[in-house]
């Protein structure tokens, strides 16, 4: 798995890491610390090996620790929006006023301001090809002033200060989601140890798939939003900007740049649960036996002026004014913005966030046969919607339909006390009144329904925020890092339980709780009634069941290929530590427009790919024969 939050990067369990970090051994707290330090730009590694900050000064990694500690503290995680994502002092708009003239009167404006077309009875006369006079006759006259808006929200579950996706390869005008895209679909495949081209020419190009968007699109200046806002602004649309505003484009940049993928391709979009509408698509892709080999993921960027005013204007989010009086203050400090997400607490919105979280699924016979790294496994994801609603966006019935199924699927596939004693549920958490009052209602009665008496939960948006769409790639993520450290991280701003939580079976809890969990459920509510629980069950089980498919003969020897593809992953681990991040992106790479293949009745071959295209496909009604058709 591989991406990027407001707690770092996914692969080696980073952004985990930094969840639970004062719990961890001095080592991986100082792994954690150096390899956010040189992510963020604080610290550079000299080709001696020494490092280097950013006044020059050669430091151990002890002094890196020393000087810039509270610096990567204050700098990951949600905190106040930076001047690098938008002023929050200073947002450009417009104020429209209608101005009445007794008499008429001459403007100089821009020509690219002229309306279009002119209205009756303006004079237009040309000044140097880019200003014009404009004489108005006498009379009522609708007008845009620009000005300056102060943000009413101003916190946000940023990447980590100083961590550009976009600056580590060619970006040509890439909005940011895709950058991020980029860069987590990379950080999944060197985080798998894997070698791309070696896995891609041992299988047909049609045992592939990708599986990845988001829930919003692309709104920012590169994408839609710079397209939608063009007229008003004033500014010219892009060639770009339409086709890299759709919500599928993550796939699209995927197949065409990263992985050169000519398999099946798409994207569902379910609000915040996006990521497990297109993870089940995976699962059920290979689970048919219709692929082998599935990329699946998300990437968010919804952190833009716009979306946070319209998330604001629906009473969702937590804004400056609701932080206030939910503390009682009358002024917010930076330490305030972080503690704006507290789910399960007394609470009033949520914060949002970016994120691009990946994964690489494959059947398991692919994976013992090339050895490839164990972090879990997923056997179901459920989706169920609310039916009959009021409000679109207020919760209803589906989750309990999903969360039941998915234990349902745990029991009966672990037994009753695997799933009372040794599971925990990954919540969406949102930090809304609404949420904390619904889902726990939720997983109270499903516990219920199974003896469930005190069931860890964990809300993982505490620290990161809400990245829409890419929510429960943050959740997933976080459950392998629980199975790899046997932490599930706490909710530390849980300084008293909600009275209007549903909390009898649940057990909620502000430090990270030590626990060997055999089962996560990754819960998902999303606007509209798209709900979704994805069970994902730990490397040791998962192991336990392959021995059970495939006998220890085979686990051994998969544990054996193992050890190369663990040496690789090692080595781009220490690259990544240092900040070398080996981004793929290659444009103009190999293209085929169609020609250049080798076409026959049963298969296509395509140069560049050591296996051709079988066309065998499966007929579900049987043949006719010629003479009665």
């Amino acid at each position: 798995m591989g991406g990027v939050n407001a707690a770092g990067r996914t692969s080696d369990h980073q952004a985990f890491r930094r969840t639970v970090l004062d719990v961890l051994s001095q080592d991986d707290q100082a792994q954690t610390l150096i390899g956010l330090a040189a992510m963020m730009q604080l610290i550079q590694r000299r080709e001696d090996g020494v490092w280097q900050d950013q006044q020059d000064l050669t430091l151990t990694s002890d002094d890196v620790i020393l000087h810039h500690r509270e610096t990567i503290l204050e700098r990951t995680l949600i905190r106040r929006i930076e001047q690098a994502i938008f002023n929050v002092e200073g947002i450009p708009a417009n104020r429209a006023s209608r101005l009445h003239f007794d008499a008429p009167v001459v403007f100089q404006v821009r020509r690219r301001q002229l309306p279009t077309p002119l209205p009756a009875h303006w004079q237009v006369r040309d000044l140097d090809g880019r200003q014009v006079e404009v004489s108005v006759p006498a009379g009522n006259l609708d007008v845009l002033f620009p000005e300056r808006r102060v943000a009413q929200v101003r916190t946000a579950g940023q990447l980590p200060s100083g961590f550009e996706p976009s600056a580590l390869y060619r970006s040509v005008h890439h909005p940011r989601g895709l950058s991020m895209a980029i860069f987590g679909a990379s950080d999944c495949l060197g985080q798998s140890g894997l070698n791309w081209e070696s896995l891609r020419d041992s299988l047909d190009p049609d045992q592939i798939a990708v599986y990845a968007g988001n829930s919003i699109g692309q709104l920012d200046n590169e994408g839609w939003g710079g397209l939608l806002k063009s007229y008003v602004a004033g500014s010219r649309a892009t060639s770009k900007q339409m086709p890299l505003g759709y919500g599928q484009m993550p796939a699209d940049f995927l197949n065409a740049y990263v992985l050169g993928s000519v398999g099946a391709t798409g994207a569902i979009q379910g609000a915040c649960a996006t990521f497990l509408y297109n993870l089940r698509l995976g699962v059920e892709d290979i689970r048919s036996g219709r692929r082998r080999v599935v990329m699946v993921g998300t990437s968010d960027a919804p952190i833009t002026p716009e979306i946070i005013e319209g998330f604001r204007a629906m009473g969702a989010l937590a804004d400056d004014d609701s932080l206030k009086a939910l503390d009682a203050l009358t002024l917010l400090t930076d330490t305030d913005y972080q503690r704006a997400c507290r789910p399960f607490a007394r609470n009033c919105g949520f914060t949002i966030a970016e994120s691009s979280q990946f994964l690489l699924l494959m059947d398991d016979s692919l994976a013992l046969e090339i050895g490839a790294q164990i972090l879990g496994s997923v056997p179901g994801v459920f989706a169920n919607a609310d039916g009959w609603k009021r409000s679109i966006s207020a919760p209803g019935i589906g989750n309990y339909i999903t969360l039941g199924k998915a234990v349902a699927l745990a029991r009966e596939m672990l037994g009753e006390r695997a799933v009372q004693e040794r599971s925990f549920v990954h919540a969406h958490a949102t930090s809304t009144p609404k949420n904390r009052v619904t889902e726990s209602h939720v997983l109270h009665e499903i516990a219920r329904a199974n003896d469930i008496t005190a069931w860890p939960v964990a809300g993982i948006k505490t620290f990161v925020g809400h990245s829409q769409g890419s929510a429960a790639g943050d959740q997933l993520a976080s459950a392998l890092g629980s199975f790899a450290y046997g932490l599930i991280p706490g909710l530390p701003y849980l300084d008293a339980i909600a009275s209007d939580v549903h909390g009898e079976r649940l057990r909620l809890f502000r430090e990270p709780l030590p626990f060997d969990a055999d089962a996560a459920f990754i819960n998902a509510k999303g606007f509209g009634g798209n709900n979704a629980t994805g069970l994902v069950l730990s490397p040791q089980v998962t192991e336990r069941l392959l021995v059970k498919r495939h006998g220890q003969a085979a686990l051994d020897t998969w544990k054996q290929r193992r050890e190369a593809v663990l040496a690789s992953s090692d080595v781009y681990r220490q690259r990544a530590d240092v900040a070398d991040f080996s981004v793929i992106y290659r444009f103009g790479h190999e293209v085929l427009e169609g020609p250049e293949l080798e076409i026959d009745r049963d298969r296509i071959h395509i140069p560049g790919y050591a296996r051709p295209v079988s066309l065998a496909v499966d007929n579900p009604f049987g043949r006719l024969d010629d003479e009665n058709t």
